[in-house]
């Protein structure tokens, strides 16, 4: 029997959407006297420390009490001489996270169609779900990477307002060609967003290419991954000026604070900080990837990321528990239907790759009972 109080809360709720009470919030979680951090695709590298200083003294020198432009706007006209881009078609967000809701409320309705590959990041089926939209979910190929003539053909037959492609994809860090991707943009009415948060370690060329082709057309971006600004969130959408004009009036004012601006700002003024970093990821993510396929039974996928996605033939709980005991944290990917078994883990610091591949070894033996 209910008490009084629970009645009054079911009561309360109701007055909620239906749309987000089904929904899950998005939780990540920890475990405790974790050393070895690997589960959320982040740069394992921290600003230098003399460089942190010289960004705090010039935060310092800023007005707590204004607030900063509706756009940061010295981070909107850098990235644009940067990438060849109209600076009025790029929107700065507070992370791409808070860019793909922003496109949500500008384009998905109740009934709205939208056009997802499976497996991807799971915070677009939320969104299009949360504002009303009907997810079309396409299948991968045998081989995890997104089905580009399914896509086509969902596009066509559909019609959705909004596809999503995500070249590299998370979680199975695989790349569309750039035909692939030319060929479903040309299928689609509605806009294509093409998510590139791990653009810097790809091999295939970017896809703002199509933006001077096709005006539904979205290329978006992080400063999360190779930058390593995952704790500021800045993010950038690029359009053109038109569409990036009707999004403006979706999203909220005042959404990049004037330390994140200032600190993405003094990124893109030291490119060879940026490179280095990439350059000593990309080859890590390469050793650890040879490490994995040099263990006997353990499946890895090739990765175009900072992460690779790989099993066991264990249970991923039992595999997690055994690495956590160990001081190491990677992601359980198994809840994707399409992933029966995986695991991610991202390219860490050499040191954290080692203490990874060991904990991963004894974790085996241990459940093989050797």
């Amino acid at each position: 029997m209910t008490t009084r109080q629970e009645r009054e809360m079911e009561a309360a709720l109701r007055f909620i959407r239906p749309e987000v009470r089904r929904e899950r919030a998005y939780h990540v979680g920890s475990a405790p006297d974790v050393t070895v951090k690997l589960n959320q695709n982040e740069c394992p590298y921290d600003l230098p420390e003399d460089l942190k200083r010289e960004l705090l003294e010039a935060f310092m020198r800023a007005p707590f009490n204004r607030y900063p432009t509706e756009q940061p706007d010295r981070l909107r006209e850098a990235l644009a001489a940067r990438l060849g881009h109209d600076p009025d078609g790029v929107l700065i967000g507070n992370g791409s996270n808070e860019l793909a809701y922003t496109l949500g409320l500008a384009m998905v309705g109740p009934g709205a169609r939208v056009v997802l590959p499976r497996p991807m990041f799971a915070l677009y089926g939320t969104m299009a779900r949360i504002f009303g939209g009907e997810v079309i979910g396409v299948p991968p190929r045998p081989d995890l990477r997104f089905d580009a003539d399914a896509l086509t053909d969902a596009v066509g037959r559909t019609q959705p307002a909004l596809t999503v492609l995500a070249s590299p994809n998370n979680p199975t860090g695989l790349a569309m060609t750039p035909d692939e991707i030319a060929r479903v943009v040309a299928a689609a009415p509605g806009f294509v967003l093409i998510d590139e948060a791990y653009v810097e370690f790809n091999e295939e060329p970017s896809a703002i290419r199509l933006l001077a082709r096709h005006p539904n057309v979205l290329v978006m971006r992080t400063f999360s991954k190779a930058f390593g600004l995952a704790g500021l969130r800045v993010g950038y959408l690029l359009g053109r000026p038109e569409v990036i004009a009707e999004l403006l009036k979706a999203r909220l004012p005042f959404m990049v604070d004037r330390f994140a601006e200032t600190v993405a700002m003094t990124l893109l003024q030291r490119p060879e900080l940026v490179r280095a970093r990439i350059d000593a990821l990309k080859a890590s993510c390469r050793r650890l990837t040879a490490d994995l396929q040099a263990l006997d039974g353990v499946e890895v996928i090739p990765s175009q990321t900072n992460f690779v996605l790989f099993r066991t033939g264990l249970e991923p709980r039992l595999v997690m528990a055994g690495l956590a005991e160990r001081g190491v944290l990677v992601r359980d990917m198994s809840g994707y239907p399409e992933l029966p078994g995986y695991l991610r883990v991202n390219a860490g610091m050499s040191n954290e790759n080692q203490v990874f591949v060991a904990a991963l070894k004894e974790t085996l033996r241990a459940q093989a009972g050797v």
